[in-house]
């Protein structure tokens, strides 16, 4: 056969190859990744991460306190659904926290860690334990405070608007377009079915990235073509609470996830 002849079987089987990929539910494969990690190495990345997640919690600080000193939001020490219950509005800060401004919150007030002395990665591990306490429970976002009220209605306006060159935002392709794909994965409705939410602090094993909703939220900023809102920032905040505040009544089904 002539070279061009193979280069066109080769185009035709990429091409059917993709369309098979497409036609795969994602939580599905997903499923199957994870039970082959499990056959392969006996043990999940999920694990190793929420194990060194209960290290850093329990390392001491400069003060000499653990995180179990820290209250995120149903007293000192108590994790059992609480990151379930996040964000909501902290009377000792006099703002509303999310997890993973709260984890900082705690390793800065509490413990005594300067700013800069603080990695993202520890954030993201002590998130994922935490997080863990919570697999199993429903999602209890509350608008009981002005604040948390004042947020919810900026994240709101946030998620709805459209702006930038592409004249694009988050209903964009999280309600106009839930369903159609955006190349492997669809495009998931957050607000509805899917119950986002609770998919997220997880393990993305399809780049080997350990990831919460604050880097959900900063990367499918990017994807659209829009400047990436800083962590723990209030843009953020405000998209985290309304979307969680959708997502009431939802049970995790386990945190940390695993997903594509």
């Amino acid at each position: 056969m002539a070279l061009r002849g193979w280069w066109w079987v080769a185009g035709l089987f990429l091409l059917g190859l993709a369309l098979a990929q497409a036609e795969v539910d994602p939580r599905e494969e997903a499923k199957r990744q994870k039970q082959l990690l499990l056959e392969t190495a006996g043990i999940l990345p999920t694990e190793l991460i929420v194990e060194q997640g209960k290290e850093l919690f329990n390392r001491k600080g400069p003060n000499g306190k653990t995180m179990a000193e820290c209250d995120f939001g149903l007293g000192k020490g108590v994790l059992e659904g609480a990151a379930a219950r996040l964000p909501r509005y902290f009377l000792d800060t006099g703002r509303v926290e999310d997890l993973d401004s709260r984890i900082l919150t705690c390793m800065t007030r509490v413990q005594g860690f300067r700013p800069d002395q603080i990695k993202r990665q520890e954030v993201v591990a002590i998130a994922f334990y935490i997080a863990s306490f919570s697999t199993g429970k429903p999602i209890q976002v509350r608008l009981l405070f002005p604040q948390e009220r004042e947020l919810y209605a900026l994240g709101e306006k946030l998620f709805y608007a459209r702006s930038g060159a592409r004249d694009i935002g988050c209903a964009t392709c999280h309600v106009s377009y839930v369903g159609r794909r955006a190349g492997v994965l669809p495009y998931a409705d957050v607000l509805g079915k899917d119950k986002s939410w609770t998919h997220w602090p997880a393990y993305r094993y399809s780049n080997d990235q350990i990831w919460t909703m604050q880097d959900r939220i900063r990367a499918c900023y990017g994807n659209i073509g829009h400047p990436q809102p800083a962590l723990y920032s209030l843009p953020i905040l405000a998209l985290e609470l309304f979307m969680a505040y959708q997502n009431n009544g939802a049970v995790v089904e386990e945190w940390p996830a695993f997903v594509r």
